[in-house]
């Protein structure tokens, strides 16, 4: 993710979540629990719903967007719960690829699982996605989005290959991770986004639910997205670029870009606070 806002949710919450897991030893991936033997019936969000990204501070419940995507941990089961009784969906964000040293179940990771730091992130490093120790924590960070009631799931940092993670991963091996969350995802009855991770959206389009990416208009990275787009599965896309907010030829650029392509395109600020947004929605 090229933007991390996070707050402290008070330990007791994650109770439930952690008695979940077996342990934090090391390991290899060979040693996560298989899934259950079938899927359970989920959510897919549809290819003309429309989004809500807010991270930080109380979740403004006020807008017309078909789904809300909101922070995992900082969400109150209350919160989640009250949005689903008016109609909306809701879609809980985690880091998958990343420990953060302010989150409940950080002291669960292994010093060995933690790596180099994410740049211009404090208390962010990447984590060895091989890891059994990793994979049970994902887990119990699954198993928390159903105690609150989420629909579906945004997974980040599921491009660690791709950076100065510290660790040999491979795009083997983040195909498999992301693969596993996508499963464990689905056999818990969520849907789940893809984040970013730009180079393999062709491979793993067939295993996720829909895309959730920040500045592939910015960075020109938009055309793989065409494959979720051609596979009826939406594109959720978040753009911070100052002249997006403070002009409005080229917001109107942006958004005729965006709506050509069938995005669902919002101006944000990175801190994803609602403290400024604008929608590409005609």
């Amino acid at each position: 993710m090229r933007q991390h806002t996070r707050r402290l949710l008070p330990i007791s919450i994650f109770c439930l979540a952690l008695a979940t897991m077996s342990g934090c030893g090391g390991g290899s991936s060979s040693d996560t629990p298989p899934p259950a033997s079938a899927p359970a019936a989920y959510w897919k969000p549809a290819l003309g719903d429309t989004w809500q990204w807010q991270l930080k501070g109380t979740v403004n419940t006020a807008y017309a967007a078909t789904v809300y995507d909101i922070d995992l941990f900082e969400t109150a089961p209350a919160t989640v719960q009250a949005l689903k009784a008016s109609g909306k969906k809701v879609v809980c964000y985690f880091s998958a690829g990343s420990s953060e040293n302010w989150r409940p179940d950080f002291s669960g990771f292994a010093p060995a699982d933690m790596g180099q730091d994410l740049q211009g992130w404090a208390g962010e490093r990447w984590l060895d996605t091989r890891s059994a120790t990793v994979r049970k924590i994902m887990l119990a960070r699954l198993d928390l989005a159903v105690s609150k009631g989420c629909n579906g799931v945004e997974a980040d940092n599921v491009d660690g290959y791709a950076n100065n993670s510290g660790f040999a991963l491979t795009a083997a091996t983040q195909l498999d991770y992301n693969r596993f969350l996508a499963s464990e995802a689905h056999h818990r009855g969520m849907s789940i986004a893809l984040k970013n991770d730009t180079d393999q959206l062709k491979d793993l389009v067939g295993d996720f639910d829909f895309a959730v990416n920040e500045q592939c208009h910015e960075f020109a990275e938009c055309e793989g997205y065409q494959a979720f787009i051609a596979s009826g599965k939406p594109v959720f896309n978040a753009e911070y670029a100052a002249p997006y907010s403070s002009d409005p030829a080229a917001r109107a650029k942006l958004c005729a870009d965006a709506n050509a392509r069938k995005f669902h395109t919002l101006v944000l600020p990175l801190a994803l606070d609602d403290s400024l947004r604008y929608s590409c929605e005609p």
